[in-house]
């Protein structure tokens, strides 16, 4: 028993310490001398040019743009000695800087950073939930939280788990378990034995079977033999569900939206995440700034709101800003005539030339051409100068007899379609009023005279023979027989022969409506438009949009535009899309320039072909000065500045000579 009393003492002693322990650790957590920090760490870019790669050359030789060769070394010169002195880089464990160039590829790029949790600020009764926060174009958004849990603080959730289930556990989900199985039998095998005998018998019998045989449902049957007590005890607790899950469970395991949850065991190390975040880059995107904040809980108790941190800054370098919005212009050649064709079907009595809407699908037919009539005549570009009727017939009967009623009923045609005119006409004044032309001149709308120029094709022959070809009634043989007939030069005596033959029928009933078209063609010219052509330049549209896709970063729907072109702007789409032989081999073809020879610059960076990369950087800023500034934004430039000491003395010469 004293055994027992001074352990209970000893455990009191030791809580009180652990107490007194974190307590410290809290106060030294709110005065700011203990804190999480965010920190850019070492480069986790996923591209292999751009971290900080080792060394692989002390000297560079290149050659200048007059043709002069320069050493560039890996060197930095002594302030007081004047002396040259050769540098040995570290690769460092944790890099300290607020800002990084980071590089844009496929529309997206990596923010690399890191979470460093000293060990002094973890205690194994607390939570730590850092939430990371995003920063660009006036918007903001979380990502997703880190979590450091205490083993504690976890073992003290897994037992609100473990009791929760034991709840659980005692609800019962089969409510058979309530009834007595044995009182019930009882009942049966002395009042109902017939029902008894069911016991062993796998046959099925209704409710109402049951209830007609025995004068008692089945339900009112296994109601009277239930536990009412414990199924009312087990209705209560299920109906506590709620209720004891937040009693048991203070502080639920989340696994859904959490980057990472770790448990450590000992607080005494720190704690380094890695978080790499993917995000969409868009126009006017240049900057993002990510910082840090967090809470510190002990159960379900907020115990300290950790404030935000200065913020780490994400410069993105895109070679989109290269594109070259220079509108493009193509000659185009402007015709003064144009013409326009449609072909309908108008149904004829036999042997008759009058329109009549009410046959077959004149109506739908004619008013169709009524539409492309009307959208004509209201174009603010053509004229319509004439409009060409051509009729054509059937086969049946004489050539001369078909000829002549063809040739009448593009005339009954053009008649009709004359009238549609004029009231066509009256309607668009009357509508229109007074109208400004491109001039800003009062105009009232014109009332042309269109001619009508009724012509015939006569017997429609050539439209038959593709009918007969394409059928899909007709026989091999039926067509077979059919090309022998048309060879037979007599019109009329290659019919007689048709009409002999057993498909014959089916050409009059089925192909031969179709026979009969009316077609129409129609003329128009440029309004104030004197001379037949006239070449003028315009502009290339396709190639704008895909300049505009380009500076939006849709590098894929510009590549689509402008491949066929393979020019700059064609270079900095494949660049885009990581396609770097393809931009190397258009960009070595254009002239020397200083865009040029800072994007090919890049471009042996990402090859690793540092001396060549050295040497377009420095010609592309003696070209345009302005990219000496430049440098430092693109990754790919940035790290062969840092190797070589390029720019040491603030000229546009190499460091180090």
């Amino acid at each position: 028993m004293k055994n027992s009393h001074i352990l209970l003492a000893v455990g009191v002693l030791a809580a009180l310490a652990g107490s007194c322990s974190t307590q410290r650790k809290l106060a030294s957590i709110q005065r700011g001398e203990t804190a999480a920090a965010l920190s850019m760490g070492i480069d986790t870019s996923l591209y292999p040019e751009l971290r900080n790669r080792p060394v692989t050359r002390d000297t560079l030789k290149i050659k200048d743009d007059d043709g002069t060769q320069l050493l560039v070394m890996r060197a930095f010169r002594d302030e007081a000695t004047g002396e040259i002195v050769p540098t040995e880089e570290l690769s460092p464990a944790v890099v300290t800087a607020r800002f990084r160039n980071i590089a844009e590829r496929h529309g997206k790029v990596d923010l690399a950073f890191q979470v460093i949790v000293p060990g002094s600020m973890q205690d194994s009764r607390w939570q730590l939930r850092f939430y990371p926060d995003m920063y660009f174009l006036g918007d903001s958004v979380r990502l997703d939280p880190v979590m450091i849990t205490g083993n504690s603080y976890r073992k003290s959730q897994l037992r609100g788990y473990q009791q929760y289930n034991r709840f659980l556990s005692r609800i019962v989900s089969d409510t058979t378990r309530f009834v007595n199985i044995r009182q019930l039998e009882i009942f049966l095998k002395r009042n109902i034995p017939q029902l008894y005998a069911f016991k062993t018998d796998s046959s099925y019998v209704s409710d109402e079977q049951f209830y007609t045989m025995y004068g008692v449902s089945e339900r009112e049957a296994v109601e009277h033999y239930t536990n009412k007590i414990a199924r009312r005890r087990n209705e209560r607790r299920a109906a506590r569900l709620d209720k004891m899950y937040s009693k048991y469970i203070k502080v639920p395991i989340v696994t859904e939206g959490i980057r990472l949850d770790t448990v450590m065991v000992s607080p005494f190390g720190d704690f380094i995440y890695n978080y790499v975040q993917t995000i969409n880059t868009r126009p006017r995107l240049r900057k993002v700034d990510v910082t840090l904040s967090g809470d510190i809980y002990e159960a379900d108790k907020r115990l300290y709101q950790i404030p935000r941190s200065e913020p780490l800054t994400f410069y993105i370098s895109s070679v989109s800003a290269f594109a070259d919005g220079t509108e493009r212009y193509m000659t185009k050649v402007v015709e003064r005539r144009a013409s326009a064709n449609t072909v309908c079907h108008v149904d004829f009595e036999q042997g008759r030339s009058e329109v009549k809407l009410d046959l077959g699908t004149n109506a739908q037919e004619l008013g169709r051409i009524r539409k492309t009539l009307a959208y004509l005549l209201q174009d603010q570009v053509y004229d319509m100068d004439s409009i060409i009727v051509t009729s054509s017939a059937s086969p049946e009967g004489k050539i001369s007899v078909n000829q002549r009623l063809s040739k009448a009923r593009s005339e009954s045609v053009s008649r009709y379609l004359h009238s549609c005119i004029r009231t066509l006409q009256d309607s668009l004044a009357a509508d229109a009023g007074l109208q400004l032309d491109a001039q800003g001149q009062m105009r009232h709308f014109r009332r042309v005279d269109i001619p009508f120029i009724s012509r015939t094709k006569g017997e429609n022959w050539d439209m038959l023979t593709r009918l007969v070809d394409q059928d899909p009634v007709l026989t091999d043989g039926n067509k077979s027989d059919y090309d022998l007939l048309a060879r037979v030069k007599d019109l009329d005596q290659r019919e007689h022969l048709l009409s002999q033959e057993r498909f014959y029928p089916y050409l009059r009933d089925r192909l031969y409506p179709r026979l009969r078209t009316v077609g129409f063609e129609f003329y128009l010219h440029r309004r104030d438009m004197v001379k037949d052509t006239v070449h003028t330049t315009v502009l290339d549209s396709v190639y704008m949009q895909g300049v505009r896709a380009l500076q939006n970063m849709d590098y894929e729907g510009a590549l689509e535009r402008l491949e066929p072109y393979q020019d700059f702007n064609t270079a900095v789409a494949y660049m885009g899309l990581d396609r770097n032989h393809s931009a190397m081999e258009i960009l070595s073809r254009e002239k020397s320039s200083a865009p040029v020879n800072y994007l090919l610059a890049i471009l042996y960076s990402r090859l690793g072909d540092d001396q060549k990369a050295v040497e377009k950087y420095l010609l592309s800023c003696k070209q345009n000065p302005s990219y000496v500034h430049r440098g430092n934004l693109d990754p790919e430039i940035s790290v062969l500045i840092k190797l070589y000491g390029l720019h040491k003395d603030g000229d546009l010469s190499p460091g180090g000579n």
